[in-house]
């Protein structure tokens, strides 16, 4: 609204005035992805608990998969509309009835299981920080890194595909610590993206982090599991 009350001979003054609006469009996507992001995270700790109490089956593979990539896409069809917050907190809230079942078998069938989930959720939580913090401050672009992610992403769940029909430790925990650090990569990559306008969308980085979060989560609990040799 200002523009009009610029001197003709200020060049430099537009680009400022477009700046601004960037930051201040880049920190609304910011803050609206964070909230969004608590806010599943705690559902989709409350549908886990939920499951836990009710002792819930675990679905099996098949139900998984069919249903993480069937939400994981109405997610990504709606998520310029008020129906991709509903799809958000669809997929979350069944991550965290999938994830019930594992939780009940660490804690039931491991005598410090819950301490390893309880570790587990303390190391989740410190390494986001960490990362968002790194990013937030150094503010380099990272967008380069979003081709190897992907690569990576693909082969390590093919090879994840693998690890269920061998039951070695080592392979397992060889897998879980390329999870780790490739989920950390896409934390990396999602918040830089928001930093330099690349991710507009607050629906889809809610939904980028919490899969990150989930699977380092998961991960760091699989190989504290099989470290205890419980």
């Amino acid at each position: 609204m200002e523009r009009n009350n610029l001197p003709r001979g200020g060049t430099t003054a537009l680009p400022a005035g477009r700046s601004q609006e960037s930051v201040l469009a880049t920190n609304k996507v910011l803050r609206n992805t964070y909230l969004l992001l608590s806010m599943t995270l705690l559902f989709s700790a409350a549908t886990a608990g939920a499951s836990m109490a009710l002792k819930l089956p675990h679905p099996g593979l098949i139900i998984t998969l069919v249903g993480y990539f069937g939400l994981l896409y109405l997610t990504h069809k709606f998520r310029n509309s008020s129906m991709g917050i509903l799809a958000v907190f669809g997929l979350t809230g069944f991550m965290g009835i999938t994830l019930g079942p594992m939780l009940s078998m660490y804690v039931e069938s491991i005598p410090n299981g819950g301490q390893l989930v309880m570790t587990a959720l303390g190391a989740t939580g410190s390494i986001f920080l960490g990362l968002s913090a790194f990013a937030l401050t150094t503010k380099k672009d990272m967008s380069g890194m979003g081709s190897f992610l992907m690569i990576g992403t693909i082969g390590v769940f093919a090879v994840s595909m693998l690890g269920l029909f061998f039951d070695f430790s080592a392979f397992q925990m060889v897998i879980s610590a390329v999870w780790i650090v490739v989920s950390s990569g896409w934390i990396l990559w999602q918040t830089s993206e928001i930093i330099h306008g690349g991710e507009a969308n607050y629906i889809s980085a809610t939904v980028m982090l919490y899969v990150s979060l989930y699977n380092i989560f998961v991960n760091l609990l699989m190989i504290l599991g099989l470290g205890s040799n419980d």
